[in-house]
């Protein structure tokens, strides 16, 4: 009897676990305002800055923290990768302007991560 009994309660443990472990964990979609560069932003070609974006809205379980940041040009995205592999909870990443980039005041940063967004657009000179 004793043998039974044990059986049975590792068998209900065993699919306790088993359905415990395959219970999907919520995952939130974030996208964080992207702080600079702004409208106002002026870079210059060759030169380092700082992209920022807000960080205190963040979910706990964020779908994909590995971020990118790419440079966008007139409305199209990947003029340039300008970093990736980082955690997009930092809040900032250090980047260096390419220098073979066309003067305009139409270049835009696009984060992405989680959810794509991007900045509004500013000059680089």
């Amino acid at each position: 009897m004793t043998t039974k009994l044990t059986t049975i309660l590792i068998f209900c443990f065993t699919l306790f676990i088993a359905l415990v472990s395959a219970a999907p964990v919520r995952r939130d979609v974030w996208d964080p305002r992207i702080i600079t560069p702004n409208a106002e932003t002026i870079w210059l070609t060759g030169q380092t800055y700082n992209v920022t974006w807000e960080t205190d809205d963040a979910p706990v379980n964020i779908t994909n923290k590995i971020g990118r940041v790419v440079l966008g040009k007139d409305g199209i995205q990947n003029q340039a990768v300008l970093a990736s592999n980082f955690s997009i909870t930092l809040g900032s990443i250090e980047i260096t302007v390419p220098d073979d980039l066309e003067p305009g005041f139409d270049y835009n940063i696009v984060l992405f991560g989680d959810s794509g967004n991007s900045s509004p657009q500013f000059a680089i000179l």
